[in-house]
């Protein structure tokens, strides 16, 4: 129960940290700003992490550099393109457009015949795409204000955690999950520090929202991730993907209590329609290869 509840706060955090940083949005911050203090903040719990636990970590293993170089590339790009959507439209919308990352993951392994594609397979992911054309309204043109490049930087939120995921997983046999993560999170602070702008970057600290950033960072960058890799060695995958809908749920109920957004009843449909099918999707291919395996 423990390592479930571990699970269930990380994924809380994460659907909160969504809202904190449409706040900062808000507030005149860019996405590129609130990112790099996500992972910033992030950085110093990893560094931490792997302080107290050196052992076997694995940082003498050019492999263990690589994959989380790409998996440090993945995390960068989700951060900030989901930031990037929530700036173009709302904190709901946005959190469902990443949560449909194990789609891009089945893409991806049909694309590098690491699994083979069935028709429950493409039929979950036809299911995600009409939730999608139903969460974005893309069917009926000005009919919500969530733009274009909002509806792309979600997706492309999504498609980046995909490429943290094969990151992460391709690094892990090489050495420690914080060894992984505080490279991850250093390759994310130095590829943000030119877009996010330096002045910028010095202005927060002073700024009157510097606990909103350091709350954004302890709880999406930092706790969030600890209580996540931890809460997984004695959770079960399927259990696990399962209390993964917790982030973007979270993160709806926060945009239309907190940040006051509206939601359409087709677009409530949508969101059904992703989560049922994503959670289906990745509990499906989590028994089926733990079977495999007995």
């Amino acid at each position: 129960m423990l390592s479930v509840a571990c699970v269930v706060l990380a994924a809380l955090f994460w659907g909160v940290s969504g809202g904190i940083g449409a706040i900062l949005m808000d507030e005149g911050w860019g996405p590129y700003v609130v990112s790099l203090y996500r992972g910033a903040v992030g950085l110093m719990f990893m560094l931490f992490w792997l302080a107290i636990r050196a052992q076997d970590n694995g940082l003498g293993n050019p492999k263990l550099w690589f994959w989380s170089v790409v998996a440090g590339l993945g995390v960068t790009g989700n951060f900030a393109f989901y930031f990037t959507s929530i700036s173009e439209g709302s904190v709901a919308v946005a959190a469902t457009l990443m949560y449909c990352a194990p789609v891009f993951v089945y893409l991806l392994s049909f694309a590098l015949r690491l699994e083979q594609p069935t028709w429950t397979k493409w039929g979950g992911i036809v299911v995600v795409m009409l939730g999608v054309m139903l969460l974005t309204q893309i069917y009926s043109a000005g009919a919500t204000s969530f733009t274009m490049m909002g509806t792309t930087a979600g997706l492309l939120s999504g498609l980046s955690y995909a490429v943290f995921i094969f990151g992460f997983k391709y690094a892990l046999p090489h050495g420690s999950p914080q060894a992984i993560l505080s490279i991850a999170f250093t390759v994310l602070v130095l590829a943000l520090l030119w877009p996010a702008d330096t002045n910028r970057i010095v202005a927060a600290l002073g700024a009157s929202h510097w606990l909103w950033f350091a709350a954004l960072g302890v709880l999406g960058g930092g706790v969030s991730f600890i209580l996540y890799i931890e809460g997984l060695i004695n959770t079960a995958p399927s259990i696990a993907a399962v209390v993964a809908m917790v982030e973007p749920v979270t993160a709806a109920l926060f945009g239309v209590t907190v940040l006051h957004e509206q939601l359409a009843g087709f677009q409530v449909l949508g969101i059904v329609l992703i989560l049922l099918a994503v959670t289906g999707l990745s509990v499906h291919s989590r028994v089926r290869r733990a079977s495999l395996d007995l």
